[in-house]
Order: structure tokens, then sequence, then C-alpha cells
């Protein structure tokens, strides 16, 4: 069973749903999105703009982390967290 504070768990409008599996998916197995999959985001009333923000975004914040991982940047230690 899913935690409760996953997204898949809550009840979201289509258009949140849509952008949401986007992103897990470009996040998890990037090899796997396809026209089809950026087709989804376009039948929820993404446009392409909106389209690129989602991508970018996510693209960003994977390559963020994955810079501190490589950098052995220890966030929590840093940050008090």
């Amino acid at each position: 069973m899913r935690p409760p504070h996953h997204y898949r768990a809550v009840d979201l409008d289509p258009a949140d749903r849509a952008m949401l599996d986007y992103a897990v998916q470009l996040t998890r197995a990037p090899h796997g999105v396809t026209v089809e999959t950026v087709a989804t985001l376009r039948a929820a009333g993404f446009d392409d703009r909106a389209i690129h923000d989602i991508c970018a975004v996510t693209a960003y914040y994977a390559f963020v982390n994955r810079m501190a991982d490589g950098l052995g940047v220890d966030l929590e230690e840093r940050f008090g967290g």
C-alpha cells in the first residue's frame, strides 16, 4: 500500500495527475518517454509551453540533486534537516 502522502493516494484532477505521472516517468525511466507520453499531457490540457516547463523543472530538479550527490553534499547536515 502506498503511504498517504503519495500523490496517487489523493484525489487530484486529471491534469494534475497527468503532470505528476509524467514527472515520475521522466525521473525514473526517462528512456520511456515517447510522443504518446507527451500526447497524454496535451490531452489533459497542457500546451507546448506548459509541457516544456514541466519537463524543464523535472529535469532541473534531477540535475541539481545529482550534482549534490556527485559532490558529496549533505544537504540535511548543511541546513540542519
